[in-house]
């Protein structure tokens, strides 16, 4: 506690993934103390490898940095709007990936723990928190994310009388690039667009025709799969699918989705159009790791060499790491959390990111974001003013504490999934918002639908300026 210089008491945030040091860093900032509790170094979990905050498990991508027409894009404009750490380390660490925010999953990491440890106002405790937090931390932050320890879950399950929802989740496999043959490969964004730090030419493309598409898909439905054990029966997060999953929904469904060959022409025969394409996308600064898009699976890792070095292109590929199985768990925040993250049984104790139900890093970071600014401004006597319902924050927070829909017929039954951003969680625009611009003679359809995005996230950004200012 030696680092502390504030006349406050001092707020305790459990976990240091991307909520938890965000949420640290919001409260610090703001001149209150941090206690940050993070077990590993003390235990290990089933899918991190380090004791870095904030590591990253799955992908390295934090998807779309279009702040103008894209859902995600906007909260990461909101989230760099309010001093957020996440983005910060994210802008200072990107790697090529066409429209996309990709970072170095090392340096990424490396760069939050240091700025973390740096901070005069946060103090970092390597220890598992077996229950939850004493009474006498009047203020806490959970965000042990959906990978919380057995003792904490059934601590939070006794307190709130319901049981906790989980999903499966998967990652990807990564690839020693220098064993990716580019003689069949090539390097190429979707329809040659430049993202931030890329070139247009930030995947590796490695084509398919309709034989070997069909041969993979066979051998992919047919590869000796990670059986459930005890957790059979937990259902998937439909926007993090393992590949064998989508595979078995259809044989088309890798076709139309993230094998889909559409906006790439191959370098080594333009003339000929792939019949599906599998992409790589860069995984580290020094370009010489890459992940497989789209490619998170439960297969067995023999299975794993076996059928991934079917692909064209790889037939020699050397993994970094292969993919892998876990389970998340998030809890029934609408019925659970009031408007500003607070357990409602226990005033003063919040829940941020992924076990809140939001699904993504950017969505986990943010829901940090704020629970960081509510505990902060509760901490000094501020008044706690939410997020207006028109920003990507507001949207978010809403679908957590109150977005999901009981059905009439099941009145038991609770409906609330976890959820990435999207345009969905807005409300509607004002009637006359949009109009059609001069000289336009048709305007619907998709023309309407683009102007309507573009609208909505002018009108976040202008209102969480306005939040944040106020």
């Amino acid at each position: 506690m030696s680092k502390d210089t504030s006349s406050h008491s001092p707020i305790h945030v459990i976990g240091g993934g991307l909520a938890g040091s965000e949420a640290a860093w919001q409260i610090a900032e703001a001149g209150v103390p941090v206690v940050l509790h993070e077990m590993r170094g003390v235990r290990g979990t089933d899918a991190h490898k380090t004791d870095g905050l904030a590591e990253l498990v799955c992908s390295n991508s934090f998807r779309s940095d279009d702040a103008t027409s894209n859902a995600v894009g906007v909260l990461h404009a909101e989230m760099r709007l309010a001093g957020s750490l996440i983005m910060k380390a994210a802008d200072a660490n990107q790697v090529p990936a066409g429209g996309a925010l990709a970072v170095d999953r090392d340096g990424f990491s490396d760069a939050v723990t240091a700025a973390i440890a740096g901070h005069p106002l946060i103090t970092v405790v390597r220890e598992e928190i077996h229950g939850l937090p004493p009474k006498e931390w009047d203020l806490a932050v959970i965000a042990t994310g959906p990978l919380t320890a057995p003792d904490l879950a059934e601590s939070i399950r006794q307190e709130t009388g319901a049981d906790a929802l989980a999903f499966f989740d998967a990652i990807a496999p990564i690839v020693y690039t220098e064993t990716i043959d580019m003689d069949i490969c090539w390097y190429q964004s979707r329809y040659d667009k430049v993202g931030p730090g890329g070139t247009g030419k930030d995947y590796i493309n490695c084509p398919m025709n309709e034989e070997q598409y069909n041969a993979f898909i066979d051998a992919l439905v047919a590869g000796d799969k990670t059986g459930f054990k005890e957790w059979e029966g937990t259902p998937y997060f439909d926007g993090c699918l393992p590949i064998e999953v989508m595979a078995e929904r259809g044989r088309e469904t890798l076709r139309y989705g993230p094998m889909k060959p559409m906006g790439l022409t191959n370098a080594h025969n333009p003339t000929v159009k792939a019949y599906a394409v599998v992409q790589l996308r860069q995984d580290n600064a020094l370009g010489t790791l890459y992940n497989m898009v789209g490619f998170q699976t439960k297969l067995k890792y023999g299975a794993q060499a076996e059928v991934f070095r079917m692909i064209p292109g790889l037939e020699n590929a050397e993994f970094a790491r292969l993919g892998g199985l876990h389970r998340n768990t998030y809890i029934n925040s609408p019925t659970l959390l009031n408007g500003t993250l607070t357990l409602k049984s226990r005033p003063g104790l919040r829940f941020a990111g992924q076990i809140t139900g939001c699904e993504g890093y950017v969505e986990s970071a943010s829901i940090g974001l704020l629970a960081g600014r509510f505990a902060a401004a509760q901490r000094k006597g501020e008044e706690l003013i939410t997020p207006p319902a028109t920003t990507a924050f507001g949207a978010l927070l809403n679908h957590i504490t109150g977005g999901h829909i009981v059905s009439d017929d099941e009145p038991g039954k609770r409906s609330f999934q976890p959820m990435n951003v999207n345009f969905g969680l807005f409300p509607p625009l004002d009637p006359g918002a949009i109009t059609k611009p001069e000289g336009v003679k048709r305007f619907r359809g998709k023309e309407k639908a683009a102007a309507k995005k573009q609208a909505t996230a002018a009108r976040a950004l202008s209102d969480c300026a306005a939040w944040l200012n106020g």
